[in-house]
């Protein structure tokens, strides 16, 4: 199959998932979504990423009837309790000393919304951190990266450092599960641009 110039826009302001996206040989374009996101709490964590998915690529969908909108949601679940973005220092803090030593899953919902199809899937990546040392733990709440991340932690970055064992898809954990969102999106007559 060929590179197509069909219009794909990422509902998306995260700079990590268009990056990935980008790396991945996809061109798109970036209108984020205007969905609040937040739990009603008697959804099941699949449930709740796939419904915010969904809603954000709808959002930006409706005004863009010929693109190809992803919209996307991570979470981190740990014995059940979603884990979203920290609100202060106070809250990343208490994220991270309950991850620490433990195993908690990553849950991503991506929406793919086109002229011709709509496709959902949610991806889970299972995530295993060491006992964190005090000191990392006070470093790492010194700088900006925990602030705007799901569980409080980047893997990306120097929240990597805590990850002991990863069962699944590394990317997932960064925001965007690229391989199964590449091949979905070849079924919307998008292909990969290999540089």
């Amino acid at each position: 199959m060929k590179p197509t110039q069909k219009r794909v826009i990422l509902a998306s302001m995260s700079p990590r998932r268009t990056e990935l996206l980008s790396q991945a040989g996809i061109t798109h374009e970036v209108i984020p979504s205007n969905v609040i996101e937040g739990t009603n709490g008697r959804e099941h964590p699949d449930e709740y990423v796939g419904r915010l998915a969904r809603e954000k690529a709808m959002d930006v969908a409706r005004d863009n009837r010929d693109a190809i909108v992803i919209g996307s949601d991570t979470v981190v679940v740990l014995d059940g309790t979603i884990l979203e973005k920290p609100k202060d220092r106070d809250d990343a803090r208490d994220m991270l000393q309950r991850l620490s030593g433990a195993t908690h899953e990553v849950l991503t919902g991506v929406s793919i919304i086109g002229p011709e199809r709509q496709d959902l899937f949610v991806t889970t990546t299972h995530v295993t951190f060491i006992d964190i040392p005090n000191a990392w733990l006070d470093g790492y709440l010194d700088s900006t990266e925990p602030y705007d991340k799901a569980g409080a932690y980047g893997i990306q970055g120097s929240g990597g450092l805590f990850v002991e064992r990863l069962e699944g898809d590394f990317y997932n954990v960064v925001g965007l599960p690229i391989r199964p969102l590449v091949e979905t999106l070849e079924r919307h007559g998008v292909a990969p641009r290999f540089l």
